[in-house]
């Protein structure tokens, strides 16, 4: 029986709706071998092009460290390649490879599987109410000042 004090409540159930659509997405990447962190950070080379580390972080919301450790293991994998930046020696400049632009489309039809799976439950017309009520939830508050 669920606890009454909180069974309706929007907070538990988002953090409910979320713990099951993680569970999913976790459990394909896990079969697709790959990981959420990998995934993100693919799609941010994707999108923005050649980054830094540092930016790569900002970016996907990522924290350094774990940026790091998922790279090393792209890396690996010949899915990104690393080299200093031209203009700062300290700095890595993260590209994503031919291979790795492969294999981020492969995982982009695992992750529209794990989306399909998730909304199953809902009609066509609740789906598309529930990721715009998302959206609103998901904005930042406006700023007052």
């Amino acid at each position: 029986m669920p606890l009454r004090r909180v069974a309706d409540q929007p907070t538990w159930l988002l953090s409910r709706a979320n713990a099951h659509a993680q569970s999913i997405l976790k459990s394909a990447f896990a079969e697709a071998g790959i990981r959420g962190y990998q995934y993100r950070l693919m799609a941010g080379l994707a999108q923005y092009g050649a980054s830094s580390q540092a930016d790569l972080s900002r970016l996907t919301g990522i924290d350094r460290k774990d940026v790091v450790h998922a790279l090393n293991d792209l890396e690996s994998r010949q899915l990104v390649s690393r080299a200093a930046d031209p203009a700062d020696a300290r700095r890595n400049v993260v590209t994503l490879t031919d291979a790795g632009g492969a294999e981020l489309v492969r995982l982009d039809g695992v992750l529209a599987g794990v989306q399909e799976k998730v909304m199953a439950p809902l009609s066509v017309p609740e789906q598309r109410q529930l990721r715009e009520l998302l959206a609103k939830l998901a904005a930042p508050a406006p700023t007052h000042g």
